[in-house]
């Protein structure tokens, strides 16, 4: 998320491209590639979120604007902290929390959206190969070893899926 610019959505298309990742060092920020090839990707957005996308674009070209910073280019940061700069992971970690702790929400560390973005998908019966693929893992053996519990639940889903089968089947 820290290190998305403009150049990776396409919001006429619904999606961002997954390229880089920004790494905060002793020496400062370097921005990288994903941990694997797999972590280049291409993800298809929700159309609410291309909504936001949208509005917060316009909001931060009349921000720019009226601050005397100009046009945005495709290389600026989607979220930038300071024009120009990324935001540090540390740092929108912190104020992410003391957004949480503001509205007095239950303590959430940032990274487990992620993990509820992905319990998400599989409560709404992705199959494991699309969930991995969009989580950017190497493989759907990761995702399983994370998440596998919750696959586990569809069961008995799966009885009654063979169940009507075999009812179905000629005799």
């Amino acid at each position: 998320m820290c290190a998305l610019t403009w150049n990776t959505l396409d919001l006429d298309a619904g999606t961002v491209r997954v390229e880089h990742s920004l790494e905060q060092t002793k020496a400062g920020l370097r921005i990288k590639s994903p941990k694997s090839r797999h972590g280049k990707r291409t993800i298809s957005l929700p159309a609410n979120v291309v909504d936001i996308m949208r509005e917060h674009r316009r909001q931060l070209l009349e921000l720019r604007l009226a601050t005397g910073l100009g046009r945005l280019s495709d290389d600026d940061y989607v979220f930038p902290h300071l024009p120009g700069e990324p935001w540090r992971p540390d740092a929108l970690s912190a104020a992410f929390a003391r957004l949480v702790r503001s509205r007095k929400l239950p303590t959430i560390r940032l990274h487990a959206l992620r993990h509820s973005h992905a319990s998400a998908l599989i409560a709404a019966g992705l199959d494991v190969i699309a969930v991995s693929r969009r989580l950017g893992h190497g493989s759907p053996t990761i995702t399983l070893n994370v998440y596998g519990h919750l696959f586990a639940s569809k069961d008995a889903a799966a009885a009654k899926a063979i169940d009507a089968a075999m009812r179905g089947a000629p005799k």
